[in-house]
């Protein structure tokens, strides 16, 4: 059970992410979390560098979804301004709404790759659903009063995977 807790990948930020390597992998789609993934939580503000990051995705062919807990109106205004689809009130870490997304994008879970900053929601859910999982550094500290209750835990979380990390290769 706590392996499915550890992300396939870690990085700072979106930019972070080795797009050829997920190429290279047949991943061709992209569910990412909205809040201190995307955007500061509870902002619809899309930082530039965040906008053309989504341009060269969508140059490079990968489809992207958002997938929130959120309530619809703020994923939809981050949603329009991006121009691609989301799915909001998602139950994170539930695999129904994961699966939703792949169904919108039309893809398989071996070519499906999920972006968040929570484990407990975002890597969770998507190892659930048997996805490549991507754990992004929070994009800032204000968050939901229950996310800072969570980030106690994923902090023994994460203490584990740099020790683990040390002991064997990664899958990348």
């Amino acid at each position: 059970m706590i392996d499915k807790l550890y992300p396939d990948l870690q990085v700072a930020s979106l930019m972070d992410i080795p797009l050829e390597t997920l190429e290279a992998h047949k991943i061709r789609a992209l569910i990412l979390d909205l809040d201190n993934t995307i955007t500061e939580w509870n902002s619809n503000i899309v930082h530039n560098q965040v906008g053309e990051w989504f341009q060269t995705i969508k140059k490079a062919g990968f489809k992207a979804c958002i997938l929130s807990n959120n309530k619809e109106q703020r994923c939809l205004a981050v949603a329009k301004r991006l121009d691609i689809p989301f799915i909001y009130k998602a139950r994170k870490p539930r695999r129904a709404a994961f699966y939703r997304a792949m169904e919108i994008m039309k893809v398989k879970p071996e070519e499906t790759a999920v972006i968040g900053d929570q484990i407990f929601t975002d890597v969770l859910g998507g190892n659930r659903a048997g996805l490549f999982t991507i754990l992004v550094t929070p994009l800032a500290r204000k968050e939901f009063f229950g996310t800072k209750i969570s980030r106690a835990m994923e902090k023994m979380v994460l203490y584990r995977l740099k020790r683990n990390q040390k002991r064997k290769a990664r899958r990348f």
